[in-house]
């Protein structure tokens, strides 16, 4: 048998809560995830009860027993955590979740994300700390403090090498602010941006806007993942797992920003392995959702699937062409990262498989194949192809 994810497993549920600003969620995180937990049954038409496992990323605090004592799940039988990338894992928990299944180590699985920034604290917030070690021990002292100064190094690099103008930055953020406004769920809906705003808000730190920063939210996102022998016996349309792949390329943790392909988002070497399994090429994908950390990661990841050679970022990434319905790569469809909400990338998965159902707020003309991208720029990252039957 070939090893392979693709059309083994679907997602037959998907659920969120309500999402809020960081620190102003009233539920604790556990709730919270409870609450995903149980819409995205209720969406799957599934006793909850019939859960047998777990996945997520991130180092997610609601542990998969505690999840299993509160749903009264009969057997716990999978439980798996994603380690390292923060939201890079967004995609490969998935991935997790499906192997676990063909694997024959679980049934049905529940993938998920939780915050609660106000209970636990900001999530990308540089703590107050009297001793440094590791990466930061080399970071710190030059004043390199938070994710976007870290960042903003190695897209500075890269805009650099090939000639790149920020209007290609300011069109992804545009382009996610622009379908939040047809999102109700999105925290930014009643909020549109227009190219002036942009242009004039404050600097967080060279070459990033206050629009290329995501948000930090609060609140949860789940899915349910059964074999796909089981698929069809649920209400919604089923929506396939194609491809998936985690990872990064050669010496891509080296310290301290020692790595030898520096201006990389480390899909150079998952995004041939994905398609490969999928058996689809970017010019099959209808959508794409892309983890936006800061913009600069979401175009180097776009040129590292194979969407546009680096050198033609200027040329492709024009608003017109990454709106739904009708753009050549409709980016981002509920709001992402920047609009939509900050559930550490998981929402995108649910975002994409809206897109394969043909539910989405902003549907792409094309719906067969929607692309996943999880965490640009950190290490593992990950990405993820879902698609219809048709496809199979």
């Amino acid at each position: 048998m070939a090893r392979t994810l693709r059309g083994r497993v679907a997602v037959v549920g998907i659920g969120e809560t309500a999402y809020h600003r960081h620190g102003r969620s009233p539920d604790a995180e556990f709730k919270l995830a409870l609450k995903a937990v149980l819409a995205a049954c209720a969406d799957a038409g599934l006793d909850p009860r019939a859960v047998d496992g777990f996945a997520s990323y991130s180092n997610d605090r609601s542990e998969a027993s505690r999840l299993a004592a509160a749903l009264g799940i009969r057997e716990l039988r999978s439980a798996t955590m994603q380690w390292g990338g923060g939201g890079g894992g967004c995609c490969a928990a998935v991935a997790n979740g499906a192997a676990a299944i063909t694997a024959g180590l679980a049934d049905c699985v529940v993938v998920f994300r939780a915050l609660a920034q106000g209970e636990h604290g900001r999530f990308g917030q540089a703590a107050g700390t009297g001793t440094v070690s590791g990466e930061m021990a080399y970071q710190m002292p030059y004043g390199v403090l938070a994710p976007p100064q870290k960042f903003a190094l190695r897209v500075t690099r890269y805009l650099h090498q090939h000639g790149i103008g920020r209007e290609a930055l300011r069109a992804i953020a545009m382009a996610s602010y622009h379908h939040a406004q047809a999102n109700p769920r999105a925290v930014m809906h009643g909020k549109p941006l227009d190219a002036a705003t942009y242009d004039a808000s404050r600097w967080i730190v060279e070459p990033f806007r206050l629009y290329d920063c995501c948000m930090e939210n609060d609140g949860a996102a789940a899915l349910v993942l059964v074999d796909a022998e089981r698929a069809k016996d649920f209400p919604h349309k089923p929506v396939y797992l194609l491809g998936a792949a985690a990872g990064s390329g050669f010496r891509t943790g080296a310290q301290p920003h020692n790595a030898p392909d520096y201006a990389s988002a480390s899909y150079k070497t998952l995004a041939p392995h994905l398609y490969r399994m999928a058996g689809v090429g970017p010019q099959d994908v209808g959508s794409v959702q892309s983890y936006e950390n800061f913009t600069g990661g979401v175009l180097m990841a776009l040129a590292e699937h194979g969407f546009f050679a680096p050198g033609e970022a200027d040329d492709f990434l024009q608003l017109e062409n990454l709106l739904a319905p009708s753009g050549r790569l409709p980016l981002n469809t509920s709001g992402g990262n920047l609009a939509e909400c900050y559930m550490q990338g998981f929402e995108l998965v649910l975002e994409a498989v809206r897109q394969v159902r043909g539910s989405s707020t902003s549907q792409a003309a094309r719906n067969d194949v929607a692309l996943v991208i999880g965490g640009p720029m950190v290490t593992p990252a990950s990405d993820l192809l879902l698609g219809s039957e048709a496809v199979l």
